[in-house]
């Protein structure tokens, strides 16, 4: 098996290395109509992240699935304990990352994203296929959950008493400060006390990541003596991104708030 030391490859890297025996590529595209029309990387397996792992009976968003559920699903996708797991989107960096911290968070870490995603692979003029219904052999993977890794209502409240955490929201600057409405009909707008405004997008170049020279600058503007760091956004998917960006700046106890504003808000007056 060829480790993954890395949390993100470039589509070089995964156009070279395509017929690695291990390889499993999946397609994280957030409501994604997977038929025979669609396009994906040769290969790639569509990761259904609303329907199959996430608990939908929650009355949030992409809220964390259980540990049973996740691995079930990963079995049922065709993955096993030796696996080299790339995902992707197509926006470029986007649900790809809440897919890579999932997989951190159940244990498994030789996973990693692709940088630019799909924008980028056609960009560079690598080859697409056609969907096609396919089933997969049962994997063997398992999963073992790593509570430190998220956090909830009661946790994000306990972050913000502790000198040592700092609350990082991915939000855009008019959501964090109030100028704008909610996308989530009904939701109010706000802002967890305490926390700090990074922007997701601030962290890209267009569709792929800056380079880890420009994201440390970026970190080092917020980041002070805090030695835990909390991921807040709309529902838990692009706070994924700026724990995916603080991993390569090699921050360590990273958090991520799963029910982010839409679960803070909504619990809060």
């Amino acid at each position: 098996m060829l480790p993954l030391v890395q949390t993100h490859v470039s589509v070089d890297w995964l156009y070279a290395n395509s017929n690695l025996e291990q390889l499993v590529v999946l397609d994280a595209t957030i409501n994604k109509v997977v038929s025979s029309s669609s396009v994906r990387i040769p290969k790639a397996r569509f990761f259904d992240i609303k329907q199959k792992f996430s608990t939908v009976s929650a009355p949030f968003p992409s809220t964390l699935p259980s540990k049973d559920q996740f691995e079930k699903e990963a079995q049922l996708l065709g993955l096993n304990k030796d696996a080299v797991i790339v995902v992707y989107d197509d926006k470029g960096i986007y649900s790809s990352a809440r897919v890579w911290w999932l997989f951190k968070v159940f244990g498994f870490q030789n996973v990693a994203v692709l940088d630019g995603g799909l924008p980028e692979w056609r960009v560079q003029n690598f080859p697409l296929e056609h969907y096609q219904e396919e089933t997969y052999p049962l994997g063997n993977f398992e999963a073992d959950f790593k509570s430190e890794l998220m956090t909830d209502f009661k946790g994000i409240q306990a972050f913000q008493n502790q000198p040592e955490a700092l609350i990082i929201d991915a939000r855009s600057e008019d959501r964090f400060h109030c100028r704008v409405d909610e996308p989530r009909e009904g939701l109010r707008r706000g802002t967890i006390p305490s926390s700090k405004n990074l922007p997701y997008t601030i962290l890209l170049n267009g569709y792929k990541l800056k380079p880890k020279a420009e994201l440390q600058e970026i970190f080092a503007t917020l980041v002070d003596t805090q030695s835990v760091l909390v991921f807040s956004c709309g529902s838990g998917i692009t706070a994924c991104i700026v724990a995916l960006a603080a991993t390569i700046c090699n921050y360590k106890n990273l958090v991520v708030y799963d029910g982010s504003w839409t679960e803070y808000g909504s619990l809060t007056s």
